[in-house]
């Protein structure tokens, strides 16, 4: 294991390697980080006695993990909390997944195994995570949601089952995006245009966080409601 500088470590928290610890994380009190991945076909090995295996957990600078947090090993990449995120009580990431900077995953989420979560995402309470998505940078992911679908740049999901409500633009003013660029991408997300091929143009502004998403989306993206006779399903 290795420690970056003034790391937080609280009561009852168990760290199993390989894992790296980035300078001035917190980790509260009762967290597991690094226990093997929860797959049938994987051996079981006992890290805390030094039977090191797998991919390992990577935790970036001044990240916050509070009481009770579970992140499991990576199979076949390193688990990876970004810098700068906040994952909250009780909240759980599988094998495997990787997030951006700034996330916030909040209490009670569970993230299953492969997910990919890009810079600046927020996780409400208790939402569910299908393995192997991808929420791309900016996403904002209503609380209790049970997320099946991929989510596009800045994209707002919520309800059951979960759909595409326009777009996160709390978050895009927070990250000193302007309200055109905003407007586009509602536009583009109402037509359907998943991956901005035709508002491409006039979104140079976030380019590389687009090219991003459509280098990692599976292709199954979370869908806009349905309208039927004014009436949004």
């Amino acid at each position: 294991m290795v420690l970056g500088d003034e790391v937080a470590i609280g009561p009852y928290a168990t760290i199993f390697g390989p894992a790296t610890i980035g300078d001035r994380a917190w980790i509260g009190a009762g967290a597991s980080i690094g226990a093997p991945p929860e797959i049938s076909s994987l051996r079981q090995n006992t890290a805390w006695t030094g039977d090191l295996e797998h991919a390992g957990v990577v935790i970036g600078a001044d990240t916050v993990i509070r009481e009770r947090v579970v992140i499991h090993q990576g199979s076949a990449r390193p688990t990876v909390v970004g810098n700068g995120c906040w994952l909250l009580n009780g909240a759980y990431l599988a094998h495997d997944v990787q997030t951006g900077d700034g996330v916030t995953i909040s209490a009670g989420v569970s993230v299953g195994g492969h997910c990919t979560i890009g810079d600046g995402v927020t996780i409400g309470m208790n939402a569910v995570v299908h393995q192997r998505r991808v929420i791309a940078a900016g996403a904002m992911i209503g609380m209790g949601t049970a997320l099946t679908g991929d989510v596009p740049p800045y994209g707002k999901v919520y309800g059951v089952p979960p759909r595409l409500h326009g777009v996160n633009s709390v978050g895009m003013t927070r990250a000193g995006i302007g309200p055109d660029v905003a407007a586009t991408l509602q536009a583009a997300y109402e037509t359907g245009d998943f991956q901005l091929e035709i508002a491409r143009e006039s979104l140079s502004e976030i380019a590389e966080t687009i090219e991003q998403w459509r280098r990692t989306s599976t292709g199954r993206t979370v869908q806009v409601p349905a309208v039927s006779d004014g009436v949004v399903a």
